[in-house]
């Protein structure tokens, strides 16, 4: 792990890794102090990956004044030159989907590939879900709720029929949920996060992305939904639509989605 200060800020990064040069933007409240990061995730074994965590999350700074999606792309593009990298893949998954959107638009080339994995472009073409309208929910409120959402197939009724697995799954968001929530800033950091995710409206300049992109869906994923994300696809020029068996969260459980990604990734002219 280095610490980066660029654009006034601390960021904690990492890379991890060897090949082409890709850097990895994450989602909310991602955290590289966490078990699945991209870090650590398979395509570390065919790439040479970059990841950090953004400001408001993690161990990066947390200012307590409002954030942009500007600021977002203009963080990934300073600590990108932190590193020296000039051209590199992008993969954006979720929230940092909406990051590697900004990056595509206000700096063209520096993105040799673009793969945009469960996440939305908002404005006319459709929002991922609000999650900020969960946050005051009791903890087991808003895990169950969470699940409901990432994962369109945990319905009350599958719920009633597993009720074991099912409060599993709940503790075990309730835990991922609170780690680390009590450290000085954390509060502060996502509800700036969420709010700069809330303002996301990319869907009117679309057409000027000129990386070759992919548009990878999850079936299952009820944060960002499908329609939203075909949405997206069609107003992107040389993008490809893939729609999946997989949940929200098919980045960190699903082999499949890894496996088109890296596909996708290795050729560049």
């Amino acid at each position: 792990m280095r610490p980066v200060v660029v654009n006034g800020l601390r960021f904690m990064t990492g890379v991890a890794g060897a090949g082409p040069r890709l850097l990895f933007l994450t989602g909310s409240g991602a955290d590289l102090r966490k078990r699945k990061t991209p870090l650590n995730g398979p395509l570390a074994a065919q790439f040479e990956v970059l990841s950090y965590d953004q400001r408001g999350m993690g161990q990066s700074d947390k200012p307590d004044r409002p954030y942009s999606m500007q600021d977002y792309a203009e963080d990934a593009i300073a600590i990108l030159d932190a590193y020296g990298w000039d051209r590199v893949r992008i993969v954006g998954y979720s929230f940092g989907g909406m990051v590697a959107q900004e990056i595509a638009l206000g700096w063209p080339k520096r993105v040799q590939k673009l793969a945009l994995v469960a996440t939305t472009a908002g404005g006319e073409g459709g929002s991922s879900y609000p999650i900020q309208n969960l946050a005051d929910l009791p903890p087991r409120e808003r895990a169950r709720k969470g699940l409901e959402i990432v994962d369109l197939g945990f319905t009350p009724d599958w719920q009633a029929t597993h009720p074991k697995e099912a409060a599993a799954r709940i503790t075990a968001r309730v835990a991922a949920q609170t780690r680390f929530a009590d450290e000085p800033g954390a509060a502060i950091g996502r509800r700036r996060q969420l709010a700069a995710r809330a303002c996301h409206d990319t869907f009117d300049r679309l057409t000027n992305i000129t990386a070759p992109t992919l548009v990878l869906a999850g079936q299952q994923d009820g944060q960002a939904p499908v329609a939203a994300q075909r949405a997206m696809a069609r107003r992107i020029p040389n993008c490809r639509f893939q729609l999946i068996d997989g949940t929200h969260q098919m980045v960190w459980n699903n082999a499949q989605t890894n496996e088109i990604i890296a596909e996708f990734m290795k050729d560049v002219a």
